[in-house]
This record gives C-alpha cells, structure tokens and sequence, in this order.
C-alpha cells in the first residue's frame, strides 16, 4: 500500500506505453502483411492475364482469328480453372465467354472500367480490383486490354480468383502475431514486475530503517544486496547512521567531559566561598589566597562557557564578522604576549618570531585572535615541564602562514584526524571542551585559508595557518 502510487506510475508511464507501442506495430504489421497477399495475388493474376493477352494479340494480328469468335477455344482449354476463372470481354464491356462454363450477367466489371478509363487518359492499359462478385464472394480481378496492331481496341483478358484462401491466411498470419506480441507483453510484465519488486523491497528496508534511525536505533544497519545506486543508497544510509552513532556517542562524551570540568572550578569556588564566610576574613593571608583561587576558578569558568558559546553561535559570528586590513603578525605577537606568564609558570619557553615584514591582509581581528589563542592554549595544555613553544610567521606565494610547533607530547596517528571534529577530545586526562580547534578551523576557513595539523606522538605537534594575502585594494 505504501508504494501504490509507484506502481501505479509503472503501470501508466510504462506498461501502457508499451502497450500501445505494441498495438501500434501489431496493427501496421496487420496492413503490411494484407497489403502483400494482396499484391502477391494481383501479380500472379496479371502475369497470367498478360500472357494470354499476348497470345491473343499475336493471333489478332496474324488475322488466324477473330477476337470475339476465337476466344471460346481459350477458356474451354484453359489449364488453371480450378485456381482462377479467365473470362474474355468485348470491347463494350460484355463478358463472351468464362471458363467456368457459363457467363455471369451481373458480375461487377469495376477493373475493366477502370483499365479503359486509364487507357482514354494515355496511362495503364490494365487494372486490378478486389470486391464482391453477383454472387456475394469476395473475389479479386485484374483486367489486361486487347489491342489489334497496337491501335484498336478488341477487348480485354479477365483474371478473376476467390480470396477466402487468402484472407484465411492472413488472419491465421494476424493471430500469430497478437500472440506474439500478448507473449511479449506478458513478458515485459513478469521482468518488469520482478524488476520492480527488486526495487520497492530495499526502498521499503529503507525507509523503515531510517524510520527507527529517527527514532534513536543508531544500531540499525541496511543490508546491501545490490551494487547500484539502491546499494550506494543503502551504504549512504549506513554511513549516515554511523555519523549520527559516532556524533551521539561523541556528544555524550563531551557532556561528561564538560559536566567534569564544570564540576571541577564550581567545587573549588564553593569550598573557598565557604571558608571564608566562616572564619577566613580574618587571615589576610588566607583571605588572598581564597580569592586569588576563586578569581582564577571563575576565569576558567568564564572561559569555557565563552568557548561553548563560540560554538553555537560561530555561523552568525562569521556572517557579521567586520573584515578589516590588518598585520597578522602583530595580532600573534599580541596573543603570545598574553600567554608568556601562563608558559613560565608552566616551566616552558615561549618564542615568537618573524624573518620579514608581511603584507597586510583582511580579516577579523578578534576572530583570528581567538584562534591564536585557541592553538597557544593546546600548545601550552599538552606541553611537558621545560618544553619549547615557537611562532613563527612568513609569506609563502600569496599567503600568510603562521606555524606554531611545540615538543608536547602529540598526538596519536588514530587521533589525528579526528582532532577538528567538533566534541572530539584526543586525550582525556586533559581539561578542555573538545570544540576549540572545530572553531578555530570554521573561522579561518570563513577567512578563506586553511589549518593544518602534524603531529607525531611524544615528539610534538606543528599547526599551520595559512591566510591569503590582500592585493591592492581587494576588499
């Protein structure tokens, strides 16, 4: 019932146009197959009716006999009585004599008329005709004009045959082809049938495994039986339900993760918040501490609901970015400069270094700032105690890139290509989110440039950004 309309559609657009094509031809070859009996039947008639007229003619002219008193002997001696009647008429349109034995008196002499009609107009000397003869039969006749010396008219030579024979054969002939073509149609209905069922049957499969797709089952895979575009359907569907499985389990790895670090500063404010309501104001020093450590606890805080806020709102953030010409390199050095503290406490060497002066190019100074930081904060996060990180910027052709390489500990060639993927988190002894490099590689692909990563495990990590240079006055 589902796929009714479908079916109906084949039945209209191609059964139906195959059977009319198929009408059609059986109703030509219906024409085409009466059309040459009945010349073949003509033919013979003429050919014979010529050659008596020949004879005739010859006798005509060689003064042996008179037209209307020598024909008798032809029809009486006439061999092929039982296959055709030959009649001779008189140049007035009389029948003399037939070879059946006994002359017709009503019997229709169409063809004649028409052979001296076309004879007076200086065509045919000769014409065919198939009718009723007086007697009901359907017969066909063909009528040769008799000339004495070329010139005058002595009569004509008459065929005349019954068609019964061959309409029967032509209908026995007729019937061979309509079960011919009811057997090709039959045909095409059985394949098509089979080649639709081969259709509506994974259609069906599809549509109720995307159905429980829809309805949470990520584990519900399609069977591929075919190796067409319903099987690359059913591998697309497959395909779609691992990446719905794979962002699921993603998503729900990234609540954990982020219920975590949440947990984390939250438990720490609320611990300080505690002691120093109770007895903490007193100690000045104590006091400091708890403050400085509620200070940081909510800065982290403060950071990774602005990074999750990124996320969600990074397609309007690009759509409204204000693109202006600025020096890229300037804008590292700035974001380095604010992550120098945070690298000496953390026992690294942060350097940042340019070998040339680099050409302006248009982008969202803010944006790009937080990509920076995004890349310096996973550098300075997965580093080891007396690391190094390096910044680096240089022109390449018509782009800006900045390379910014470190000793970490890397990341694993399983992780890596999976590290831009939004939620995805290489290594979870690590705080974070798992969206900081998903934004950052959105924005810089808004920029029209491009973020690469190489990395190698427990030897480090090197993040290119590359970014097309502005020309002239290109906006």
């Amino acid at each position: 019932m589902r796929f009714k309309r479908v079916i109906r559609r084949w039945m209209v657009n191609g059964l139906g146009v195959v059977l009319v094509l198929l009408l059609i031809l059986e109703l030509t070859m219906a024409i085409v197959v009466q059309s040459y009996y009945y010349q073949q039947v003509q033919n013979n008639l003429y050919t014979r009716a010529k050659s008596l007229c020949d004879i005739v003619e010859t006798y005509i002219n060689r003064g042996d006999f008179q037209f209307r008193d020598g024909v008798h002997s032809f029809v009486e001696e006439f061999p092929e009585k039982e296959m055709m009647e030959l009649q001779f008429i008189s140049a007035s349109g009389k029948i003399l004599a037939s070879s059946t034995g006994f002359i017709p008196e009503t019997d229709s002499l169409t063809d004649f008329q028409q052979a001296i009609q076309s004879h007076f107009l200086g065509g045919e000397t000769r014409a065919a005709w198939v009718g009723k003869n007086a007697t009901g039969e359907k017969v066909s006749a063909v009528t040769v004009l008799v000339f004495e010396n070329d010139a005058t008219l002595c009569g004509a030579v008459r065929c005349v045959t019954a068609m019964e024979t061959v309409d029967q054969q032509i209908v026995l002939l007729i019937s061979v082809l309509i079960l011919f073509g009811i057997a090709v149609l039959f045909f095409v209905v059985l394949s098509s049938s089979y080649f639709i069922s081969t259709i509506l049957k994974p259609l069906m499969e599809i549509g109720n495994t995307a159905k429980k797709i829809a309805q949470g089952d990520y584990s519900c895979r399609i069977e591929k039986q075919f190796d067409d575009e319903i099987g690359e359907l059913c591998d697309t569907v497959n395909d779609m339900a691992e990446e719905i499985s794979a962002a699921g389990r993603l998503q729900n790895e990234f609540i954990r993760s982020v219920s975590h670090e949440l947990r984390t500063p939250l438990t720490a404010i609320k611990g300080w918040s505690d002691t120093l309501r109770e007895d903490g104001l007193d100690d000045k020093e104590l006091a400091a501490k708890g403050l400085e450590i509620i200070s940081g606890e909510t800065d982290r805080l403060s950071h990774m609901v602005e990074e999750l806020l990124d996320f969600s709102r990074i397609q309007q953030a690009v759509k409204v970015a204000t693109f202006e010409k600025l020096d890229v390199f300037a804008e590292v050095e700035e974001t380095a400069f604010l992550f120098k503290d945070r690298a000496h406490r953390e026992g690294l060497e942060l350097q940042c270094v340019c070998q040339e002066e680099l050409p302006p190019i248009r982008g969202d100074k803010a944006r790009l700032k937080q990509v920076f930081s995004n890349i310096l904060d996973n550098a300075i996060k997965y580093s080891r105690e007396y690391g190094f990180i390096r910044v680096e910027a240089a022109c390449v052709n018509d782009t800006v890139q900045i390379v910014f390489s470190d000793n970490g500990i890397g990341i694993s060639a399983a992780a890596l290509p999976n590290v831009k993927n939004k939620f995805y988190r290489a290594n979870n002894q690590k705080p974070g989110s798992g969206i900081g490099l998903a934004v950052a590689d959105e924005i810089i692909q808004a920029h029209g440039g491009s973020l690469e990563l190489e990395s190698a495990e427990n030897k480090g990590t090197v993040v290119t950004v590359t970014l097309p240079i502005t020309k002239g006055e290109e906006s």
